[in-house]
């Protein structure tokens, strides 16, 4: 166990299995008490010239992957952060990521994993809550200079004293490098301890920090990858933000790396430039959430480009309608797996065995044996197999609490330890699981899950808006749109103009209004609250 005065208080504030529990994953070897960082390290070791990692840019081998992520591991020790530190990365799907990435883990420094499309409230609000003192960036990338973000988050946060830039830092900090000797100074984290923090989509306002430990994330990622049955000679495309744990470890990057594969990265997942990229690289596996799942099965008809590489096209982070799925396993020969999880943990898989009318109508079942699932009604009592209900889950690497969130976490987790995923469920007899809609008030907007309360708390802030309502309406690209239903005073906005007002108040852009709806009065329930059913019924 580490010293914790050298890992500082990354553990204050997190929730951890109890002792019986952690002692039964690590005795049936679910947990292996080693670093994260070692998925890398481990096949150096085996196959140092196999290529690792690529972008349009750059390539690398493992031997060169490790020896980049060490440099960094000690230059970000050399500029003053210390093991247990905790520091927001905030890259571009690159090969700089993967390096910054395993540099912190090395260095005994949490990252906490922040989407490009995050901008101040958000990164602001992580930085607080993780006690963050460094944050990294690229300088620029599609029109947005996180420079600016850069400078706003000091002025708000001044703990983040280290800003680190990829590209042209401008007034802050270029990546460091340093020398590795350093290294062997830095002790072995405690495995039970937080490696890394993901993102919550956000359910209830500004995202939360879900604290994934070097047990149960290395669990998560070589399990995912025993299922899609990886090899050395598999090929990844990063298609969806690298940060997101559906890419990162479901199996993504961390699961490829774990059995010596190809990761290759693009931050453009339209099919003219996937297509071509499938082809050069041979690619074999990727993830998608639906709305790109459609994108791709219709571009098939004109795309030139040879795909038949592709082996597995998992698809997640909103349900995949039925006839979407057999559209795409009919165009990709049989691809398709579908993927239902959360950050927090659980993760559903089908199965290579599974049959086409499993894999397009169900969303697979749990990835281990040692998941607990519960499906229970209003009152909290399980109901049985084919009704619908709140999924409730706990298991080897579902987290026990929100990270420094004691209100949310009295909320979201029950006292024997069980996390409410506010998803709407239904168990068939054989296990598999069918997604039938969502119990908290979340939008899941093209597989970006918006909380409904943070877009309207950030509208009510507009000196034209007296009443704000946002819902979610049905959209067969994105699955579901943002909608927003206005009362106003005066003259009101209009949809431009309110974009605009939330993109000022640092509003990321996936969470604003596809749509604005001016109307003269909300509906409300008995008690006075809005109602948000009748509402998307005179919406739609």
């Amino acid at each position: 166990m580490p010293d914790s005065t050298t890992f500082g208080d990354l553990t204050s504030g997190f929730a951890d299995h109890p002792g019986p529990t952690a002692a039964r994953y690590r005795d049936l070897g679910l947990w292996s008490d080693l670093p994260l960082w070692r998925v890398l390290w481990d096949q150096a070791d085996v196959r140092p010239q196999a290529a690792a990692i690529s972008d349009t840019d750059r390539a690398l081998t493992y031997e060169e992957f490790v020896a980049a992520a060490r440099s960094r591991a000690a230059g970000f020790l050399d500029t003053g952060l210390r093991p247990g530190d905790r520091v927001i990365l905030q890259n571009q799907n690159s090969v700089e990521f993967a390096i910054n990435l395993f540099g912190l883990l090395r260095a005994g420094i949490a990252p906490v994993m922040a989407l490009p499309a995050h901008r101040i409230n958000e990164i602001a609000h992580l930085a607080q809550t993780a006690g963050a003192v460094g944050y990294i960036c690229h300088d620029e990338s599609k029109d947005f200079d996180y420079r600016g973000l850069a400078r706003e988050l000091v002025a708000r946060r001044p703990a983040v004293r280290s800003i680190f830039v990829t590209g042209d830092p401008g007034e802050f900090s270029p990546l460091p490098d340093g020398d590795t000797e350093s290294l062997q100074e830095v002790p072995a984290p405690d495995p039970d301890a937080p490696a890394l923090f993901l993102v919550s989509g956000g359910t209830t306002g500004l995202p939360k920090l879900i604290a994934r430990t070097h047990n149960d994330y290395r669990f998560n990622a070589q399990r995912s990858a025993e299922i899609a049955a990886l090899t050395s000679g598999d090929t990844y495309l990063v298609a969806l933000p690298a940060a997101h744990n559906f890419p990162l470890a479901c199996p993504g990057l961390l699961g490829v790396l774990s059995v010596g594969g190809h990761t290759v990265f693009t931050d453009n997942p339209s099919p003219d430039n996937t297509f071509d990229l499938i082809e050069k690289h041979r690619v074999t596996v990727v993830a998608l959430v639906p709305a790109l799942a459609q994108v791709w099965t219709a571009a098939t008809e004109w795309e030139p480009a040879d795909i038949s590489s592709l082996r597995l096209m998992q698809v997640g982070g909103a349900k995949l309608a039925g006839p979407d799925a057999i559209a795409a396993n009919a165009v990709f020969d049989g691809a398709v797996q579908q993927v239902f999880g959360m950050a927090e943990g659980l993760i559903c898989y089908t199965r290579a065995d599974d049959d086409e009318a499993v894999v397009t109508r169900t969303q697979g079942t749990p990835m281990s044996d040692l998941d607990e699932l519960r499906i229970v009604d209003d009152n909290g009592a399980d109901v049985p197999d084919g009704s619908d209900g709140e999924l409730l889950v706990r298991g080897p690497y579902t987290i026990r609490g929100y990270y420094r969130a004691d209100e949310h976490n009295a909320r979201s987790f029950t006292g024997d330890g069980y996390y409410r995923s506010g998803d709407r469920v239904r168990r068939l007899p054989s296990g598999h699981l069918m997604v039938t809609g969502r119990i908290k008030d979340t939008i899941v907007r093209g597989g970006e899950n918006v909380a409904a309360d943070d877009v309207e708390e950030n509208l009510l802030a507009h000196p034209d808006i007296r009443q704000a309502a946002v819902v979610g309406l049905p959209d067969p690209g994105l699955g579901e749109k943002i909608c927003a239903a206005i009362v106003t005073d005066g003259p009101a906005p209009d949809l431009p103009t309110v974009r605009a007002f939330l993109a000022d108040r640092g509003l990321a852009t996936f969470k604003q209004p596809d749509l604005l709806r001016v109307v003269r009065s909300l509906p409300v329930t008995a008690v006075g609250k809005i109602d948000k059913r009748t509402l998307v019924a005179q919406l739609t």
